[in-house]
């Protein structure tokens, strides 16, 4: 799908995906990656949501967002609480959807202006 903003110029925009696969300003990205308006980590290494562990979402926290958008694949599958500890010790807030619904609402509230990263789980 392709995804289309109206206004977001040197910002890092979701502009489509698909199964496997995430478009970043047209780039395609094929492994699970982390996107904020100004910064992309490709190969992020998490392997899987009932993996996710403290450490993986502690590189999300270092670029300081208010909300991290944790996409976990092609549906809602939900880390284990210790994996959270460090975002809510940040006070971070945080919301777990399908990776389609992560870019969808990245793009919002990237649009919106707020201070968003989404860690996308592609496998």
């Amino acid at each position: 799908m392709k995804l289309h903003l109206a206004q977001s110029p040197n910002q890092n925009v979701i502009t489509g995906y698909g199964s496997g696969y995430v478009l970043i300003n047209g780039q395609r990205h094929e492994h699970n990656l982390i996107v904020t308006a100004k910064t992309v980590i490709p190969d992020w290494p998490a392997n899987s949501e009932s993996e996710l562990g403290e450490s993986d979402l502690a590189l999300v926290i270092e670029l300081a967002p208010q909300i991290v958008l944790i996409g976990s694949g092609s549906r809602i599958r939900f880390p284990k609480p210790s994996a959270l500890k460090g975002l809510i010790a940040a006070n971070v807030g945080f919301e777990v959807m399908d990776t389609f619904a992560a870019c969808r609402t990245y793009n919002i509230l990237l649009e919106e202006g707020r201070n968003v990263a989404a860690a996308l789980l592609l496998a």
